[in-house]
């Protein structure tokens, strides 16, 4: 094991020993109290089909699942899990593992699927590409930072993006024809503002693309400040236009865009709380809103991240402690979230959500128990219904459905 442990990987071990057993089974994922109707506002067309029969809007055959884990963490898996899911049942089959990738903890795709790419969260970060089709790693890149978290492919399919929680920094990395990373032509630190008291220092947690593909917008939980770059598409850099701050102390974790592209809904990992963002994409500008409630019932509790179905009439947010997926109906085109309660996660310490392309299935990423849930995603009422048991997969910390 390497010596240096981020905070997000502490937080993930503790109480590991307490709290071993694997949940094979927490009810029935119903929701919390009453099944609303769709909300008015929302942005989705009203459609009537249920994913309780999915067969209508999901591909037929099995589809590929990526799962993501730590390597140097007892009990941890030996690189990127391998799988299929059925898009129809939810069931998952295990298929092997890519070896050769050390703590593989956030994995990404390419915009044409021929190459996946992973962080090695580990004290000198790297990221990592793999072509799909025969599993080859194609080579790794040094970050410049310590212990990359989360990566994302710029929707052009030429750039990586990556960030550096132990260090507070974001990179850029080409990607060339073949979907190899080519030398890193960025590397940004975020040294201000201060971070607070127990904050410690910088800690970028995410880096995503802007739904219009005009910014780079970068969370940095120890700063509490979402930062906007323009990316030079040439050059591979990156220049900052504007800066967004939570309440002091919040720790700006995960943001997720609604398909809109003029909002987005953001994670705040300290103090338990989640915002409804507003986008303004000829400035770069993001507005972070009010703090709202997680729906958590525990007494700690760490908000990881939300999922928006593609609709985006609901958005699902993975609860670390309380153990919970939240429910929220998405009202105003995109401005509000309301909280429509909680349901079992299927496992202990949900580190991260990913829905199936087409929104018909929920799939939970559940570090502690080494499970991945999957639930049926109702698109009349966001309902979730779980399919089937969980699956097993070592500290499972990311799970990637195409």
């Amino acid at each position: 094991m390497d010596s240096g442990w981020s905070r997000r990987r502490f937080v993930g071990a503790l109480g590991a020993a307490a709290g071993a057993s694997v949940l094979s089974g927490c009810g029935d994922g119903g929701t919390a109290g009453s099944t609303p109707a769709r909300p008015s506002g929302s942005t989705s067309p009203g459609a009537t089909a249920s994913a309780s029969a999915p067969a209508a809007k999901e591909p037929s055959g099995p589809r590929p699942l990526y799962l993501g884990t730590y390597t140097s963490m007892e009990g941890g898996g030996e690189g990127i899990g391998v799988a299929a899911y059925d898009p129809v049942s939810g069931r998952i089959t295990g298929s092997g593992t890519i070896t050769g990738v050390p703590d593989p903890s956030y994995l990404a795709v390419h915009p044409d699927g021929r190459t996946l790419y992973a962080v090695q969260e580990r004290e000198r970060g790297a990221v990592t590409a793999v072509r799909t089709s025969d599993r080859e790693v194609l080579g790794s890149r040094a970050t410049g930072g310590a212990h990359t978290c989360q990566l994302a492919v710029h929707p052009g399919g030429r750039w990586l993006l990556s960030a550096d929680y132990g260090s507070g920094t974001v990179a850029v990395h080409p990607i060339d024809a073949s979907g190899a990373l080519g030398e890193r032509t960025a590397l940004v630190t975020h040294s201000r503002p201060a971070p607070g008291p127990g904050q410690e220092g910088p800690h970028a947690h995410q880096i995503l693309t802007t739904p219009d593909g005009g910014h780079v917008l970068a969370v940095d939980l120890g700063t509490d400040t979402v930062y906007s770059y323009r990316l030079d598409q040439r050059a591979g850099t990156l220049t900052e236009v504007a800066r967004a701050h939570t309440r002091p102390g919040a720790g700006p974790r995960h943001l997720t865009f609604h398909p809109g592209g003029r909002y987005a809904y953001l994670a705040c990992e300290v103090d338990d709380t989640v915002s409804a963002c507003s986008y303004d994409p000829s400035s770069g500008r993001l507005t972070i809103g009010r703090p709202q409630s997680t729906g958590a019932k525990a007494d700690t509790n760490y908000p990881a991240q939300f999922a928006v179905t593609p609709d985006g009439a609901y958005a699902f947010l993975a609860n670390r402690g309380d153990d919970t997926i939240a429910r929220y109906a998405v009202e105003a085109d995109g401005a509000r979230l309301r909280l429509l309660g909680t349901v079992p996660s299927g496992g202990e310490f949900p580190r991260q959500l990913a829905l199936s392309p087409d929104g018909g299935l929920l799939f939970t990423a559940n570090q502690r128990s080494g499970t991945v849930g999957v639930f049926h995603v109702d698109g009349r009422d966001g309902g979730l219904r779980r399919a089937g048991e969980p699956f097993a997969s070592p500290v499972a910390v990311c799970a990637l459905p195409l």
